[in-house]
């Protein structure tokens, strides 16, 4: 690990005095007891409105003054010292939740002393020696400190210049968030408060300029040489003309942040210039010390939609593309400017068609001039096709993916522990990351809602990922990032109508919130308050969610299940999906008569076999702790079956399904719930049964006859494994070697939370 860095071409007497003042001992306090009302309530059960307050407070403070952003740090880093000690690892849950109020107030504040940071840096290399997720959010935590101490400012600038996708030649980095809402969970007088909260008092470019400015400079500079009053005056009257010293800014600390000899003294050197002559500039007098101002980091640039159609989702991203595409180095070409049908059928046959002509241009016109009427006279064309017309094709032949297109999916496929013997699920961040190509856009991908929310976006995720195997498009050109805020149905919704509303709409962010109590506080718990607060809290949904995309970076895999349905129609075709938390059967003819007997004669001992369910065949593999597969069947009669694929506890933490059968009637069964990942079910009923995805009522399919499921693949692995010969795979099925035994085989979704799971 490296040394600690001191930086001192920083002064930094003015901030270090104004730690002894009275006012500063004030906010400490009360900084101090809001940040252990926050630590204290995430090992309670509290009402949810108890933890918006809390939350609300804290960032307020942050934002309020430099001083009492100070304070924040001062008594977090107090904190996280107390904690991170060996003898107090009891307290691990505080550990990350302070890591990320730290984080989070540093991109933010406008100074911070040297002893400060290198306390901080000290507890942060302690987390170092302590199990996953810890040592990975604290490594995470020392590079951005390296970084804000050897360039005072740069955190905040480039998560500004990123976020507004402000244009320079210096840091090309683009974000953007996109929040998708699904309209059977939120009305549409909601959404369109909503869409207010979350897109509403954007700033222009010219204004987050000038933050970057005067946050850099007052960073650099400190109270012994820069008047923070003086420099906002001044850059309000500049106008247009701060575009210029922004690229100044931009310029000098992207250089000391890539120079590794650079000194730190040159730095503030060259901006103590700038600072002079941007203060002359508007004939203002050249004042060298003063207060700081305040400035706060707006919101990340965000857009709102409901989620009417699938395909919207990928269509936002292929625009934000294009638009953040005008550099020579970002250009697409121009067959990429139509974005490709992400939703076509890969598996769909190609039909070849028999052409007549040779397809040469000059051919095709002889052709066009002797077409003659039957007396020998000419055809008269009066407005003949353009030849762009003549010429177009239709593709007839399936093209394999060249070998840079097969790598691409194949880097997305290497997964931290992918092939380990434990079934435990998969979390924390993928090593991958390292040997990936820097894409220079970033599409944060929020969806809210319940359970169907998330089951619509692993239907579209498996379907892109298909996609992008057959035709990159996405893939090469931006990371694509899931998040999820989950929000149950509220009553008098359009989707509830008569129907019960279920116990538990959100199992997965449940689940999210269980093994990461920092995502349960922050997430779950405030977002089931989005539709009381939306009237009341202006900016509530939009400061939820830029405080989870920026600290929310580790992710948690859920495994997409795909299932084959057949149907008891012999005429009607197969049909494939997938899902991700929760299937469900019922048979609705046995399940109506069995409760109808049950009432109408409660003397009777005895029930007539068909009165008990339909009969099935359930063929799975049962999987254990010691990760052995065994083959086994059975029949029997039931009204229905669930299958849930999200652990109700930690201890149940396996990556697999939970087959739960209701009314079970079989002999040979020693238990009603079998765990699996690959299972085949067939009823011997001519009635069949009644499938339902993910809880979705929009997705459900009625006189099924037989179901297969089993994992989804990963186009990245199969794709891979597709460019070698018939030889070269015989010889490895039986024993994996090269890249192909770190590869996913199993296509899962990556959920961001704030810390993965914590065991």
């Amino acid at each position: 690990m490296a040394q600690w860095v001191q930086s001192s071409g920083r002064t930094r007497s003015a901030s270090c005095a104004a730690m002894d003042t009275a006012e500063f001992a004030l906010l400490e306090s009360d900084v101090y007891r809001i940040l252990q009302n926050v630590l204290r309530e995430l090992d309670t059960q509290q009402p949810e409105i108890s933890k918006v307050m809390l939350r609300l407070t804290l960032h307020q403070k942050v934002q309020a003054s430099p001083l009492s952003c100070l304070a924040v740090v001062q008594v977090a880093v107090r904190e996280l010292e107390r904690v991170s000690g060996a003898e107090r690892f009891d307290l691990k849950s505080h550990v990350i939740p302070l890591l990320h109020t730290l984080i989070y107030t540093l991109a933010q504040v406008v100074y911070v002393p040297d002893g400060l940071y290198k306390r901080l840096y000290v507890s942060c290399k302690r987390l170092l020696t302590l199990p996953q997720p810890f040592c990975t959010v604290g490594l995470s935590c020392i590079r951005l400190l390296k970084a804000e101490i050897y360039t005072p400012g740069l955190l905040y600038q480039r998560t500004l210049v990123s976020e507004h996708s402000l244009r320079n030649e210096y840091y090309p980095l683009q974000e953007r968030v996109f929040v998708f809402a699904d309209p059977a969970v939120f009305s549409e007088s909601l959404g369109a408060l909503l869409k207010d909260d979350v897109e509403g008092g954007v700033d222009t470019q010219v204004e987050h300029m000038r933050r970057v400015v005067q946050h850099t400079l007052q960073a650099t500079l400190g109270e012994e040489l820069c008047h923070g009053p003086t420099l906002t005056q001044a850059l309000q009257e500049l106008e247009q003309d701060v575009e210029s010293y922004f690229c100044e800014v931009l310029a000098s600390m992207e250089q000391n942040a890539v120079d590794s000899k650079s000194e730190q003294n040159t730095l503030a050197s060259r901006l103590q210039q700038l600072y002079t002559q941007l203060l002359h500039s508007t004939g203002k007098d050249t004042l060298s010390h003063g207060s700081l101002a305040s400035i706060p980091l707006p919101n990340p640039d965000m857009s709102f939609h409901m989620w009417w159609e699938e395909e919207e989702l990928w269509r936002e991203i292929a625009k934000f593309i294009r638009s953040g595409s005008m550099s020579d180095s970002f250009c697409l070409s121009p067959d990429e400017f139509e974005m490709p049908d992400l939703y076509t059928d890969t598996d769909m046959p190609r039909h070849s068609v028999l052409s007549t002509d040779s397809g040469i241009e000059r051919d095709m016109q002889l052709a066009d001039s002797s077409d003659t009427e039957p007396g020998g006279g000419r055809i008269a064309k009066a407005d003949p096709a353009p030849a762009v017309c003549r010429l177009t094709r239709r593709g007839g032949m399936k093209v394999r993916p060249s070998a840079s297109d097969s790598m691409a999916l194949v880097q997305d496929a290497l997964e931290e522990a992918a092939w380990s013997s434990s079934l435990q699920r998969h979390a924390g961040r993928r090593s991958s990351d390292v040997f990936r190509v820097k894409r220079h856009m970033t599409a944060n991908v929020v969806v809210v809602g319940d359970d169907r929310t998330v089951g619509r976006l692993a239907g579209a995720y498996y379907r892109l990922r298909k996609m992008e195997a057959r035709k990159l498009f996405l893939t090469t050109k931006v990371n694509i990032k899931l998040f999820y805020i989950p929000v149950a149905t509220q009553p008098g919704s359009p989707d509830t109508g008569s129907v019960p509303l279920d116990p538990n709409p959100c199992v997965l962010g449940s689940y999210l919130g269980m093994v990461d109590p920092w995502y349960d506080f922050n997430i779950c718990s405030q977002g089931q308050m989005i539709p009381q607060l939306a009237n009341m809290c202006k900016s509530f949904l939009a400061d939820i969610i830029s405080y989870y995309v920026r600290m929310g970076q580790q992710p948690v895999y859920f495994t997409i299940y795909y299932v084959k349905i057949v149907y008891c129609d012999p005429d009607k075709k197969p049909t494939e999906d997938v899902f991700l938390s929760h299937l469900s059967i019922d048979f609705p003819e046995y399940k109506l008569r069995h409760g109808t007997l049950k009432d109408a004669s409660t003397k009777q001992k005895k029930c007539p076999a068909e009165a008990c369910g339909g009969l099935v065949s359930l063929t799975y593999r049962k999987v254990s702790l010691s990760n052995r597969e065994t083959e086994k069947g059975l029949f029997l009669r039931t009204t229905g079956m669930e299958i849930s694929a999200v652990p109700t506890s930690k201890a149940e933490d396996l990556n697999c399904l939970t087959v739960d059968v209701s009314e079970l009637k079989s002999k040979s069964s020693s238990g009603a719930k079998v765990r699996t990942c690959n299972l085949k079910l067939k009823t011997q009923e001519s009635t069949g049964f009644t499938l339902c995805l993910d809880k979705d009522s929009r997705r459900t399919f009625p006189d099924v006859q037989s179901i297969e499921v089993e994992p989804c693949k990963e186009p990245g692995y199969y794709v891979q494994k597709s460019m070698k010969s018939k030889s070269q795979l015989m010889a490895e099925e039986n024993t994996e070697s090269g890249l192909s035994k770190y590869l996913n085989r199993t296509l899962l979704l990556p959920i961001n939370t704030f810390s993965g799971i914590i065991p």
